[in-house]
């Protein structure tokens, strides 16, 4: 039985977590932290009277419950501190929060190295096996279609802009796409042809009545390709996360992508 400790668990996406883990034979749900809802237990929040666990908001709490994994579900602005506090205190941290940039990975890799490595980190921007089967096929098939452009689409209280997914799923195409393409570049309205990454275009949208989609359009002679992805609930999102909480333990160093869990031929 693995202890784990959710930080932001009154958050849409902590609730969900929490409940996940709460559910899981194989798991405990030991802590809670938030900034909403000190002190009352968190299984009645989510759906789960049984778990009297009381919500805190002081990250020691992880220590007090002997945590093993803590899920981290928050915010850019405090994900890696939160990070930072997990590899110094030894626990293994699986973060779901988009928007970490390639110096915030430089950071926590410099942090877990001078901490000895004591604890794992897993980081993934997009915990739906769907999602991660799309970016999958859509790198293989950047190889005989390196014309392409992303539209991602999410709900209109999401905080980045482009999604991690997508920008994920571009750097994916950039590095495995069989020849080099820039399309056109003219705009009459400038931002229209939306951000551009070497070459791949990647277009936001953010609409009330969305969760989360994504659209990789390949484009070549006489025909076009779409895969398409979409999350109708957030719920999809929760085998991704319980098998990272499953796996990082034996998973050394930091690992960015739940395709690292998948059984998928290089």
């Amino acid at each position: 039985m693995i202890r784990v400790g959710v930080i932001g668990a009154c958050g849409k996406m902590g609730r969900m977590v929490s409940a996940a883990i709460a559910g899981d034979p194989e798991l405990t749900l030991v802590a809670a932290i938030d900034r909403e809802h000190v002190g009352q237990a968190i299984g009645p929040l989510v759906g789960f009277p049984q778990v009297k666990v009381p919500v805190s908001d002081e990250l020691d709490t992880v220590l007090q419950a002997e945590v093993e994994v803590v899920v981290d579900f928050t915010n850019p602005d405090s994900v890696v501190d939160n990070v930072s506090w997990a590899v110094g205190h030894a626990v293994h941290i699986v973060v779901g929060t988009t928007g970490l940039t390639d110096e915030h990975l430089d950071r926590i890799r410099g942090e877990m190295e001078s901490e000895g490595n004591e604890s794992n980190v897993f980081i993934a921007p997009n915990f739906a096996l769907g999602a991660v089967l799309a970016e999958r096929f859509a790198a293989q098939a950047s190889k005989y279609f390196p014309a392409v452009e992303i539209i991602e689409l999410h709900h209109d209280a999401k905080a980045d802009a482009p999604s991690g997914t997508a920008l994920h799923a571009a750097r994916r195409i950039i590095e495995e796409r069989g020849a080099a393409y820039r399309g056109p570049d003219a705009e009459s309205i400038q931002g229209s042809r939306g951000a551009d990454m070497e070459g791949v275009r990647v277009h936001s949208v953010r609409l009330p009545g969305l969760v989360a989609h994504e659209e990789i359009i390949f484009g070549g002679l006489g025909q076009t390709l779409t895969i398409r992805h979409d999350c109708m609930d957030r719920v999809s999102f929760m085998p991704g996360v319980l098998m990272a909480v499953k796996a990082v333990s034996t998973r050394t160093g930091l690992t960015v992508g739940l395709e690292t869990l998948l059984d998928l031929d290089a």
